[in-house]
């Protein structure tokens, strides 16, 4: 079995090296995207290490943008147009780490062939907050005098929107793991349907919602557990959550996820040193 990490970074780049290492092993190939917005020159030594490439067609992204959704796209497009065969495709960020050692990812993701990993919630009845998000237009990719007066007479004025080909909305969180197929059937989907691809370009963090959306509304639904397998900490509250410490040594140890997020080798170095040293 042959597994991808898609990686998105736009900074630190020692700590994206760690997390390089720690993933590496013959049967894993990883895939950097770094926003271009970022100077990739200090990433670039990264190439040295065996089976990891970067994305070439890079994306400026901007929160909450389309711009992710993009970036992502343009990762899976590298990936399943590489011709080799992977059992899955795992999507992580720049600050994310394992809590799991290869040989026990591996293994789990073995055992869940043909399986795909994302949190998927339904945006009327269980996230109502996300509402909004889509019913709203929304230009985060777009930075223009009077943005947010244009916006604003916009969305008083023009009917609610509604999400378009008959997909019913769901999501929650960005990071995911998908087989390739379902990767190919995201990437023909959009491909055949500008219109959703337009709907997502005017909403809010589509990137936490298209994905998941396109497969509830496929024949890849079956297939979906509803579980990304990252441990997250939102008990502080805001729009990002806790970075992690030896404060959550114990909680992350007793977790049943395969990686968290996130991590800042600035603010605590040592909780990596932990978790190496216990996987």
């Amino acid at each position: 079995m042959r597994l991808a990490h898609l990686l998105l970074t736009h900074a630190n780049p020692a700590q994206c090296s760690r997390l390089i290492s720690r993933l590496a092993c013959s049967d894993t190939d990883i895939y950097i995207h770094v926003d271009l917005k970022t100077n990739i020159g200090p990433f670039l030594h990264l190439k040295d290490s065996a089976n990891v490439y970067f994305i070439n067609d890079r994306v400026r992204v901007n929160w909450a943008g389309y711009s992710i959704v993009q970036a992502t796209l343009n990762g899976l497009r590298d990936i399943t147009a590489s011709g080799k065969e992977y059992s899955h495709i795992n999507l992580l960020s720049g600050q994310d780490y394992p809590l799991r050692s290869t040989e026990e990812i591996h293994k789990f993701y073995s055992a869940n062939a043909g399986k795909n990993f994302m949190l998927s919630m339904s945006v009327e009845h269980e996230w109502p907050e996300a509402i909004r998000r889509i019913t709203e237009y929304h230009l985060p990719d777009n930075n223009f005098p009077g943005k947010i007066f244009v916006l604003k007479i916009l969305n008083t004025i023009a009917p609610k929107r509604k999400v378009p080909a008959g997909l019913i909305p769901v999501g929650k969180s960005q990071w995911f793991t998908i087989t390739p197929a379902s990767a190919l059937y995201i990437i023909n989907y959009l491909e055949q349907h500008p219109e959703v691809v337009r709907f997502f370009k005017r909403s809010w963090a589509p990137d936490e919602m298209i994905f998941q959306t396109i497969l509830h509304n496929s024949p890849h639904k079956v297939a979906i557990v509803n579980d990304n397998l990252v441990y997250t900490d939102w008990s502080a509250g805001g729009a990002s959550p806790k970075v992690l410490t030896m404060g959550d040594a114990d909680k992350l140890l007793s977790s049943d996820k395969l990686f968290a997020r996130k991590f800042s080798v600035s603010a605590d170095s040592e909780i990596l040193d932990y978790l190496d040293k216990h996987n």
